[in-house]
């Protein structure tokens, strides 16, 4: 078991089994030392964890717990393609779209709930540069999606 499976039982963190692609694209690509994902959407036991618009009838902390659960999904996906958990060395860039009420601003806000499990996993390598976006429809009525780009040991 090798220091990110350790970090994970010790925060009693269970990966998800990968999402599998709901159209004409892979989960994930290594590309070198890097492991790029598609959106991940907020799916657990294949169900949307959110769905809506945030600051209608999603608030920001739901929209939070579904960033998370893109934030493992997107782990998980990672880790498949690049053929182990303990391939990933760190996050390099964050994505994170946000099902936005017109009137709303705090997409920062959403996409810290994958930020927080980022740092939380993988400590100082957790920490990446990232983008937050807001807009009006995603993919299965989905609150939040996230993609990423991930570090891999050589």
């Amino acid at each position: 078991m090798g220091r990110l499976s350790e970090r994970l039982a010790a925060l009693g963190l269970v990966l998800p089994e990968p999402p599998k692609a709901v159209a004409a694209y892979v989960p994930a690509v290594v590309a070198g030392t890097f492991c790029f994902t598609s959106g991940q959407l907020p799916l657990h036991a294949g169900q949307l964890v959110a769905q809506g618009i945030v600051g209608q009838e999603v608030t920001v902390e739901q929209a939070q717990k579904a960033a998370r659960q893109c934030a493992l999904n997107a782990i998980s996906v990672a880790a498949q393609a690049a053929g182990g958990l303990d391939r990933l060395a760190g996050v390099v860039k964050v994505v994170g779209f946000v099902q936005s009420a017109t009137d709303f601003h705090d997409q920062p806000q959403v996409i810290n709930g994958a930020s927080w499990l980022f740092e939380e996993i993988f400590e100082a390598q957790g920490r990446h540069a990232r983008s937050a976006v807001g807009t009006n429809a995603l993919p299965l009525n989905a609150s939040v999606e996230v993609e990423c780009i991930f570090l891999l040991h050589a």
